[in-house]
């Protein structure tokens, strides 16, 4: 057996390894691989365009962001900013929960590109959720934005990781159903699909608990008022201490002495 072209595989190592650009590390790989294996330059580009032009439905995204940074550049963040911070029974965790079952939904059918960190967590759901936060909390500080910020990001990750596995066509679904077939193991894609349906609602439950327990935190006495900070260092700036000097500021005793002290 011929192994030369499995150093495509020894330049991945080493690109991502250098912390080198990841699709340029991937690139340089394939084409490596496919000239060790004998194959001339023009064929290998070749494949990489018929393998673009089969797929070509993943690269919409690049198609979205000029419009979304466009949509930002006039105001989007602030009018979803706005939306938010007038509806008094808004809360980060029902916010954020809602936005887990949608992204949960959407890509157990495969609309895994509908959503995400770029399209919407960032221009929509992460300022919603902050103004939503700043209702709960008026004097919500640096961290305490940052960490629902934080929030918002893994919540998109969460019901994207678990719902994609519902859906029978998903990558991964396809690679374990080859994988073991090779081993002699005959599965069909929706064996999968059904056996990962337990783990998507225990990862919505157990992040959903998470989100209201960001609420409470968000909502507590302590948090308000300033005697305390959130899990994780998001609170508030509270108001500096006012403690009297010990002495007037012109050298005398202090103003709460009494007759006795003073002539003792």
């Amino acid at each position: 057996m011929h192994y030369l072209p499995l150093l495509g595989i020894l330049i991945v190592v080493a690109g991502f390894a250098l912390r080198l650009n990841p699709l340029l590390v991937v690139t340089v790989a394939a084409i490596a691989t496919g000239i060790i294996a004998g194959k001339p330059l023009l064929v290998v580009i070749a494949a990489f365009g018929k393998a673009f032009n089969d797929n070509r439905f993943v690269t919409i995204i690049y198609i979205l962001l000029p419009v979304i940074g466009l949509l930002e550049r006039y105001g989007l963040q602030q009018r979803a900013r706005t939306l938010i911070g007038g509806m008094k029974r808004a809360t980060v965790g029902r916010l954020l929960i809602a936005y887990m079952l949608f992204r949960q939904i959407t890509a157990s059918m495969g609309l895994t590109s509908v959503a995400g960190q770029a399209q919407t967590v960032r221009p929509l759901v992460a300022p919603m959720a902050e103004a939503a936060a700043e209702v709960q909390q008026p004097e919500l500080d640096d961290a305490g934005r940052e960490r629902v910020k934080a929030f918002a990001a893994a919540t998109d990750n969460v019901g994207l990781f678990f719902g994609e596995d519902i859906f029978i066509a998903i990558g991964s679904i396809l690679l374990m159903v080859g994988f073991l077939k090779q081993s002699g193991i005959v599965l069909a894609p929706l064996d999968l699909s059904v056996y990962a349906i337990p783990s998507a609602i225990c990862a919505f439950l157990i992040h959903g608990a998470r989100l209201l327990w960001l609420d409470r935190s968000l909502a507590s006495p302590s948090a308000r008022t300033g005697r305390g900070t959130t899990e994780g260092g998001g609170g508030v700036r509270g108001p500096a201490s006012r403690e009297e000097p010990l002495h007037h500021p012109s050298g005398g005793p202090p103003p709460h002495a009494s007759n006795g002290e003073e002539g003792s």
